[in-house]
């Protein structure tokens, strides 16, 4: 936190599993970005949060086949990678102490993201933290 209620944060974000794209083509996404974020309390255990940011759409996508060489080594993935807008707001629920769990909604605007039918990226989850100092 740069201040009592704005900060800076990063995160990236990942698909545990991979998909199949199409029916056919093993794929998995990566999200990084970096934001600003608001935090305000709301209740003594409970604080929204609020963010907004940018950062990349990196999706890999996999095949049978390895491409190696001598820089990189070898890999059985290709990647595309975008720029992309984040906004997000989450919840955190505030359990003992510092430790906090956050159910959150992410949207992203993935530019020139011609993989897919939309540039337009929901993500839903949760996560668990901890805030030093006062929350």
């Amino acid at each position: 936190m740069l201040r009592k209620h704005i900060g800076i944060m990063g995160e990236i974000s990942w698909r545990a599993s991979q998909g199949l794209y199409n029916g056919y083509q093993p794929y998995r996404p990566i999200f990084w970005d970096f934001n600003g974020m608001y935090l305000r309390s709301l209740t003594r255990r409970i604080s929204a949060e609020l963010s907004a940011g940018i950062g990349a759409e990196s999706t890999r996508f996999y095949s049978n086949f390895y491409n190696c060489n001598y820089f990189n080594g070898c890999t059985n993935y290709a990647t595309s990678t975008h720029f992309m807008g984040q906004f997000g707001a989450g919840l955190r629920l505030y359990a003992k102490g510092g430790f906090f769990i956050r159910p959150e909604v992410h949207y992203y605007l993935v530019n020139n993201n011609v993989e897919y039918t939309s540039s337009r990226v929901f993500r839903f989850g949760g996560s668990i933290g901890y805030t030093f100092g006062e929350h």
